[in-house]
């Protein structure tokens, strides 16, 4: 947890049963809406990452996006958006993955990188880990080193976080929700 991950946990708020019955839907809209939280989440970030010389931010579409850019601009790095197919408009290089019922798949631009770049991958939430190992297993195959890989939210208890940690990424979560919370 980071410095601030208790005061950024109580500022988000759960809709139970939504999208559908039984889910704890955990909705960052009003720490968004907060401008001190916000800072404060931001600041955690840039508080961690401010000394690991990176040399960009990959952040997965679209709540990834909210959190990477001003990151990238407070650390001084570059910015890369980790898209879902179709959304780049140049040359591109994918990787696709499993959803519960089905498959997707995540881009970036296929110069992206240089050879050895330090690259923080970030999104908003891990839950089952499928999109964040999709989007850092991307940048290895581009050539980007994945430091690390950091969230807003971690939710543990769907196994997202293990298992990007089983395939040998390090994880960053400023706060964790388990179901019953």
């Amino acid at each position: 947890m980071s410095i601030y991950g208790d005061y950024i946990k109580s500022v988000i708020r759960t809709v139970p049963d939504w999208p559908e019955k039984g889910v704890n839907f955990r909705d960052i809209t009003p720490l968004l809406q907060n401008s001190a939280a916000f800072r404060k989440l931001i600041d955690s970030f840039v508080h961690r990452y401010q000394e690991m010389n990176l040399d960009a931010i990959a952040a997965i579409d679209a709540r990834g996006f909210i959190i990477g850019a001003p990151l990238a601009y407070e650390l001084g790095c570059s910015f890369v958006p980790v898209r879902k197919k179709g959304k780049l408009p140049f040359k591109t290089i994918s990787e696709t993955y499993t959803l519960e019922y089905g498959h997707s798949e995540v881009e970036l631009h296929s110069d992206a990188f240089q050879k050895d770049d330090r690259i923080l991958l970030m999104d908003d939430l891990i839950a089952t880990g499928g999109t964040m190992l999709a989007a850092a297993n991307l940048i290895q195959r581009s050539g980007g080193h994945v430091v690390e890989t950091a969230t807003i939210i971690d939710l543990p208890e769907l196994g997202g976080s293990q298992k990007i940690r089983d395939a040998g990424y390090s994880v960053f979560a400023v706060c964790s929700f388990n179901e019953d919370e």
